[in-house]
């Protein structure tokens, strides 16, 4: 999506038992057995086994513990829940350009992303976003065709927030979430009776959102872009069309009076998001197959 704001819901919660004991020892004030040692280090290898992937056509590694499965259960699940809430469009030719522009993206994706159930809604909205749910639901939003202009801005748009569906960054997200939370959980036990306890709790949130999740986030924005020009490119569209698209983009943020500062930012800096795609176009271009 490209709202600032992630909207990132969890799901269910894990409960997660250390085998500790409050003593004065080696780590402070809470002594590990050499039981607990062992448990924590077998769980951490087989988490890392289990949870770490391959994303298509970057190669980066990424932590997930969600099951494609899982993801696009809910996915569907939330798909549906807004074609409830949410008021449908109904002119023909908006939707029909975006059933042709999504089928054409969707082509070159599916073999990442095959089980994908491939779905194009255009929404009443407003708002200037977009987003393709794990699954291969795609929604796009009114308020972006302003901005999209030509088939090939609207290329743009879906061709990034497929990269993000098929990259799998919702559940990369969600795990990373999952492990802060059990690591905050463990920081606070250990440094419960300890003198850094107060200063533990007031830093700790604060410090991994700034310092782990918004660059994270940024990453994973910086990365469907990159996916997102190289299925443009396959799919037919000229992949220039995405730095044209960005500029207009920028320019509307800039109208907004969007001030939020870099690092607080779960999206890249406009002038850094479009110098970055100048830099992939060679890669994109070798790949471009007019239709």
């Amino acid at each position: 999506m490209f709202k600032n704001a992630d909207g990132v819901r969890q799901w269910g919660s894990e409960k997660f038992a250390l085998a500790v004991r409050p003593n004065p020892g080696l780590f402070g004030r809470m002594k590990w057995t050499w039981t607990g040692l062992r448990t924590w280090a077998v769980l951490g290898l087989l988490a890392g086994w289990i949870g770490c992937m391959t994303v298509p056509e970057t190669g980066r590694r990424q932590f997930n513990l969600m099951s494609s499965g899982e993801e696009m259960q809910l996915g569907f699940s939330e798909f549906d829940k807004m074609k409830k809430q949410v008021p449908l469009n109904k002119d023909p030719k908006l939707n029909a350009m975006v059933e042709r522009v999504g089928k054409r993206i969707a082509a070159v994706a599916s073999p990442s992303m095959p089980e994908a159930q491939w779905e194009f809604v255009v929404f009443e909205s407003k708002d200037a976003n977009a987003f393709c749910l794990p699954g291969g639901k795609v929604g796009v939003y009114t308020g972006i065709f302003p901005i999209t202009q030509t088939e090939e801005g609207l290329a743009t748009v879906i061709g990034h927030e497929v990269a993000h569906a098929v990259a799998r960054h919702g559940g990369e997200r969600m795990s990373t979430a999952m492990a802060l939370n059990v690591i905050g959980t463990l920081g606070g036990a250990a440094a419960a009776k300890s003198r850094y306890a107060e200063l533990f709790n007031q830093l700790y949130a604060p410090v991994t959102q700034v310092g782990v999740a918004l660059p994270h986030s940024r990453g994973q924005e910086s990365e469907a872009d990159r996916i997102g020009l190289l299925y443009m490119a396959r799919a037919g569209y000229r992949p220039e069309a995405a730095v044209e698209f960005w500029q207009r983009f920028g320019e509307y943020n800039r109208r907004q009076g969007n001030q939020t500062p870099w690092f607080l930012r779960t999206h890249p800096l406009d002038d850094a998001r479009v110098a970055e795609l100048k830099q992939r176009m060679p890669e994109a271009r070798a790949q471009f197959k007019a239709q």
